[in-house]
């Protein structure tokens, strides 16, 4: 196959790239990605000889259509976004752009090459909170976005879904719970845990820390979307999820533990405005494919320290 991976300089989209050329060698793999704060170039580095890389916005369509017709393009892999909520709530403009128009960008390509196969990375977010005694989201589900930036992702996932109706596009949907591991940027949750704790300094945590995710690691995440390209269908949503829900003070108070750090370090702070309790998915879509995630918490929060151990050494 030849892949159009956009957004592969980041943080899920990099560990997509990294273990799709070691596992199919022969394919060939283009990355676009306009290498914002989020992404960075040298994550790809294993593997830059046997990749081509092009700097550009997802929300060109140009610039997708010269891709498309110089390489011959089989399937795009599209994990182009801005992710960050509090981001979101202080400027919406971004998360607009890439999140809405650059799908749109994408639908227009697909309509000029209804050969090509998208599948479309998107969020839990978009289904809104639950309480805790609630089942977790399913396929059935109502979207009822809370946040500006979860917002944007559902626009996009609907504009897919009108356009597969409307147009004929081939197009597949995945979403997945909050994702960690090597990579990821430094305003994330775990990430702020890890590096604040590593230079000592105190932890914020939002309101008292009981809201839950569902935390699955990121290679488990990208081994799902090989499998929803793999045998999943056209026109069909595919919900992924580790199973494992953990309270933000409990993903804290691990990290520290493992740092062998104390538990005084975590500082309490002011929640922020519309702020999720509670996520997660029902993952049956994807286990019906063979798929089930394969890095334990404990396992995965030791390889995300050591990595941001190891790149805070290096500077």
């Amino acid at each position: 196959m030849t892949v159009l991976v956009t957004g592969g300089a980041g943080f899920i989209g990099s560990h997509f790239v990294l273990r799709h050329v070691a596992q199919n060698p022969d394919d060939t793999l283009i990355v676009l990605d306009t290498l914002t704060y989020a992404a960075d170039k040298s994550f790809l580095d294993p593997v830059i000889q046997r990749i081509r890389f092009i700097e550009g916005d997802i929300a060109d369509v140009e610039i997708l259509e010269q891709i498309a017709s110089r390489y011959g393009i089989d399937t795009i892999v599209n994990f182009a976004a801005e992710t960050h909520v509090d981001r979101s709530i202080k400027n919406i403009v971004p998360f607009i752009h890439s999140n809405i128009l650059g799908v749109q960008a994408l639908v227009e390509l697909l309509k000029r090459h209804p050969e090509i196969l998208l599948l479309h990375v998107s969020t839990d977010e978009v289904y809104g909170d639950l309480k805790d005694s609630d089942a977790p989201f399913d396929l059935q589900s109502p979207l009822n976005p809370s946040s500006p930036y979860s917002a944007t992702k559902a626009a996009g996932d609907l504009l897919l879904r009108a356009s597969a109706r409307t147009f004929g596009i081939r197009a597949r949907i995945t979403r997945c719970t909050n994702n960690y591991g090597p990579h990821q940027d430094t305003s994330k949750l775990l990430p702020v845990i890890i590096t604040s704790a590593l230079a000592g300094k105190k932890i914020p945590i939002y309101g008292e820390g009981k809201q839950k995710r569902d935390w699955l690691y990121v290679t488990d995440h990208t081994d799902a979307i090989e499998k929803v390209l793999t045998d999943g269908e056209d026109g069909k949503i595919y919900l992924v999820s580790a199973d494992d829900e953990r309270a933000n003070i409990d993903v804290a108070m691990t990290v520290l533990d493992v740092l062998g750090k104390s538990h005084d370090l975590i500082s309490f702070v002011e929640d922020r405005p519309g702020h999720d309790w509670r996520y997660a998915l029902d993952n049956s879509s994807v286990r019906k494919l063979g798929w089930k995630p394969a890095v334990s918490f404990a396992k995965g929060v030791e390889e995300t320290v050591a990595w941001f151990r190891r790149k805070s050494t290096a500077r």
